[in-house]
C-alpha cells in the first residue's frame, strides 16, 4: 500500500509526465505556400487559426507586421503581397507560437489571450499560469539575419515591384533593388532601412 506521501509523489510524476507528453504531442503546422503571379498564398490559413486556437486578425496583423508586406484573408486562406519564402514564413510562424501560444510554465499551447489594462496577457487553461506576452522571449535574429546600412549583401531577386525594383528578402527584411532582373543572384550595398523595409543598389 502507498501512504499520502507516496500516492501525491506518484500523482505528481504522473501529471509531469503528461504535460511532457501534450508538449511533445504538440507540432507547429508546416505551412502550405504556393505562389500566383505577384502573390504568395497560405493556403492553410484556416488550419492553422484552428491548430493555434487564435484570432484570423491577429496572427495575420503578426505575419504583415513581420514579413514587411501586405495582405489579406481569403477564405481559409491567407494572401500577401509579393513572393515570399516559405520557410521564411515558417520562422514566423514559429516567433508566434514561442509569443503568443505556448504557456511559459508547463510548456503546453492550451491557451488564451486576454486584455487587462491595456495588457495584452497569455493565460494557460492547462495550469492557470498568465503572463505579459512582453516577458516571453522572442527567438533572437542572428548576425546573418540583421541588415545594416552601408554593408554589402548578396540575395537573390524574387520578385519585381510594381514600379520595376527587384524586390529580395533576407531574413525578416524586403529588401528593394532598382535594375534587378528577377531570379538573379546580386551584391547590393544597402543604402537605407525603415523597419523591416530596406533600399539598396547593385553592386559589382
Amino acid at each position: 500500500m502507498y501512504d499520502y506521501k507516496s500516492l501525491l509523489k506518484r500523482l505528481q510524476e504522473d501529471e509531469s509526465l503528461k504535460r511532457l507528453e501534450d508538449r511533445e504531442r504538440f507540432v507547429i503546422p508546416k505551412v502550405d505556400v504556393v505562389y500566383e503571379g505577384r502573390t504568395t498564398i497560405l493556403r492553410n490559413f484556416e488550419k492553422i487559426l484552428s491548430a493555434l486556437n487564435r484570432d484570423a486578425d491577429h496572427l495575420l496583423k503578426f505575419f504583415l507586421k513581420e514579413l514587411g508586406t501586405a495582405g489579406e484573408k481569403d477564405g481559409p486562406r491567407a494572401i500577401f503581397q509579393g513572393k515570399i519564402p516559405a520557410h521564411q514564413i515558417q520562422s514566423k510562424l514559429e516567433d508566434y507560437v514561442e509569443i503568443f501560444v505556448l504557456c511559459q510554465e508547463c510548456g503546453r499551447p492550451d491557451t488564451h489571450l486576454i486584455k487587462k489594462d491595456r495588457l495584452l496577457l497569455v493565460r494557460c487553461d492547462a495550469c492557470g499560469a498568465i503572463r505579459s506576452v512582453t516577458t516571453r522571449k522572442k527567438r533572437g535574429l542572428t548576425e546573418k539575419e540583421v541588415l545594416e546600412e552601408g554593408k554589402v549583401y548578396e540575395v537573390v531577386i524574387s520578385d519585381i515591384g510594381k514600379k520595376g525594383d527587384g524586390i529580395a528578402h533576407y531574413g525578416r527584411y524586403t529588401i528593394y533593388v532598382p535594375n534587378a532582373v528577377r531570379g538573379s543572384k546580386v551584391k547590393v550595398k544597402i543604402e537605407k532601412i525603415s523597419g523591416t523595409l530596406a533600399f539598396a543598389r547593385l553592386v559589382e
